[in-house]
């Protein structure tokens, strides 16, 4: 069994941080609701495609162009804004504040693995009343990659100054938590958004239904 983590990194895009509204964005320029699925997922796709081409994922210009890659170049540019900027103004899941707070009451140093950047991270995190709980914001812009890539997990803790395997990732996520494991790192895995986390991904050192679960089992390791 692992070890319990000295510092605990949560992804933030679907884990801390609920996209829905930005489906009401959408649909006042003009797109359905339905929309923000399949462009949530271009914009995770193409990223990932070029980190694995061995190039930079700049999160807003990519954001950007898979929106307009989703509704065919419809949208003019001032709405492909209007729907980008939302992204600031998301609310966070009812579990993250208490989740964040069990583990730095705990011991551990709380922060942030995402690929947005540093000042919209932080900016977030003020918004949302999380800033008090988190000691670090790590994102793919500095590290170069973006998440799975095992390279990301590996600079983070490297950034921190400890072993890998002193290090946990929670996502809800199940390749989030795959790239962790496989770069050395422990993950804990929410099952929110995915509800199994499938037989292809590497199994996470501990599961939950919530954050808070999922917190309380890291820091209830030995």
């Amino acid at each position: 069994m692992a070890d319990r983590p000295n510092v605990v990194l949560f992804d933030v895009l679907e884990t801390l941080i609920d996209l829905e509204p930005l489906a009401a964005r959408l649909e006042e320029v003009g797109q359905p609701a339905t929309t923000l699925q399949p462009w949530f997922l271009r914009f995770q796709r193409d990223a990932m495609a070029l980190t694995l081409a061995g190039d930079p994922a700049p999160f807003e210009p990519l954001a950007r162009e898979s929106l307009r890659t989703e509704t065919k170049y419809t949208l003019n540019e001032r709405d492909i804004e209007y729907v980008v900027e939302g992204f600031s103004t998301l609310p966070t899941f009812d579990d993250a504040a208490p989740a964040l707070k069990k583990i730095s009451e705990a011991g551990a140093s709380v922060g942030c693995l995402t690929v947005n950047s540093p000042e919209k991270t932080r900016s977030f995190l003020d918004g949302a009343g999380l800033s008090a709980h988190v000691d670090q914001v790590i994102t793919a812009q500095e590290a170069g990659v973006w998440k799975p890539h095992p390279d990301i997990y590996r600079y983070a803790a490297k950034r921190l100054g400890i072993p890998i395997e002193r290090l946990a990732l929670v996502a809800v996520h199940a390749w989030d938590c795959h790239g962790a494991k496989k770069a050395g790192a422990q993950a804990g895995w929410c099952d929110r958004l995915e509800c199994e986390p499938g037989d292809v991904f590497i199994p996470a050192d501990v599961t939950g239904s919530t954050l808070v679960e999922v917190a309380d089992k890291l820091m209830g390791l030995h």
